[in-house]
């Protein structure tokens, strides 16, 4: 029998060294008791710190709240905009497709300035409106891929037979289409979200002296010299983003073995 190399192991340990490595420093200087890059014991401190850190607490309130409104607008501009296209041939669809892709396409740089010049020009002032139209901007494009590449994998049968029965096109949308569709708006709704969340480039160019979102804090104390804080402020946020994906592992467990249930439950 031929020998299997250890590299492929190895090459995979490395990856997972470079990935998560930085990340456990991170958790660990969270609990050191100095600010320095040595351990100088183990406290707890930084997170009585950092939650009697108004300015962070806030910022951080600010960029849930964009993240919520911006990912719920661009998945309802998305959607509509890639059911409207979908189904349709016409000579200017190629194009409108193209330009739905402008804003994850330029450079965020380059639409911050856009952004910010088109809001000097009519006048709005900069705070947790422009934030939201900004962020709403260029979250839309990755709800319009998901959905759309989900409807061009669908039977457009499956309308048209509903229709047959029917149903008016509002119907057949809201009990065919959108149950279909819903997986597709969701997980580009998340990964809006995300990118909401972590956005400074755009947030820089369009937030205001009053409104602060929780990647330009902590960009603006790179500048003075970053504490634990913000190593804690981090484990946190990793801690609920583990508790979020263990809970919805536990819940997509229990639905299967429901329906599995019921399944033998009638066959029975």
């Amino acid at each position: 029998m031929k020998k299997r190399s250890r590299f492929p192991g190895i090459y995979v340990v490395l990856i997972l060294l470079l990935l998560y490595l930085p990340i456990a420093v991170v958790i660990a200087y969270s609990f050191n008791d100095t600010k320095l890059f040595h351990w100088a014991g183990f406290t707890f401190s930084w997170y009585g710190k950092l939650f009697h850190n108004q300015t962070l607490i806030n910022a951080f309130f600010n960029s849930l709240e964009l993240a919520l409104i911006s990912s719920a607008s661009a998945a309802v501009l998305g959607t509509l905009g890639a059911v409207g296209l979908s189904g349709r041939h016409f000579r200017a669809r190629g194009a409108l497709e193209n330009l739905s892709m402008i804003p994850i396409m330029v450079p965020e740089i380059i639409l911050g300035m856009a952004y910010l010049s088109f809001f000097t020009f009519v006048r709005l002032p900069a705070g947790m409106l422009t934030l939201v139209l900004a962020h709403t901007t260029f979250c839309v494009p990755y709800i319009f891929i998901n959905v759309k590449a989900r409807l061009s994998a669908l039977d457009p049968s499956i309308g048209e037979a509903a229709r047959d029965l029917g149903a008016s096109a509002q119907r057949a949308f809201f009990d065919i289409t959108l149950p279909l569709i819903a997986p597709a708006i969701l997980s580009g709704a998340l990964l809006a979200f995300a990118m909401s969340m972590d956005d400074v480039v755009i947030s820089f160019f369009v937030t205001g002296a009053q409104t602060s979102t929780l990647p330009l804090e902590i960009y603006s104390m790179l500048r003075m010299g970053v504490t634990p804080e913000i190593n804690a402020l981090c484990t946190v946020l990793l801690g609920a983003v583990f508790l979020l994906v263990a809970f919805s592992r536990l819940f997509q467990k229990s639905s299967r073995s429901r329906f599995f249930e019921k399944k033998l439950g009638k066959k029975l």
